[in-house]
């Protein structure tokens, strides 16, 4: 017998236990629990009652006056959304800035350190050098 037959045999006969034991009905979630049936506080803001959720399409149609407490929600809910897209934009420009002139400085420094060592390779041992007195003709 392979390892996956004595696998597959142990799990088949666990669910067989499982499912004909007398406490596997334990283990549902009881229906007597009446807080779940009368919220209080701001749940009861959240879940509403059963008749009212079946009535909730059929009494807005699509084109339906919204509530203003709908109309509120739905622009706080756009508001938050922009500033979580301006501040993403935001972050986003400020890392490219910083890449930027990190690679301004990188750049300015390579060109610095090349000028110096084409300065040294072409100097003559006069002081100022000559080459750099010299008018054009």
């Amino acid at each position: 017998m392979s390892w996956t037959s004595v696998i597959l045999l142990a799990l088949l006969s666990l669910f067989l236990v499982l499912s004909l034991s007398p406490r596997a009905d334990s283990a549902a979630v009881s229906g007597s629990t009446g807080s779940a049936k009368n919220p209080k506080g701001p749940l009861k803001k959240i879940f509403m009652k059963e008749a009212d959720a079946s009535n909730f399409f059929r009494r807005r149609s699509r084109r339906g006056v919204k509530s203003r407490d709908e109309i509120n929600a739905e622009q706080r809910q756009i508001l938050a959304a922009d500033e979580r897209r301006r501040e993403f934009h935001e972050e986003k420009r400020n890392e490219f800035e910083n890449y930027a002139e990190e690679e301004s400085d990188e750049q300015d420094e390579r060109s610095r350190e090349s000028t110096e060592q084409w300065r040294e390779f072409h100097y003559d041992g006069m002081y100022p050098p000559q080459e750099y007195n010299r008018r054009s003709i």
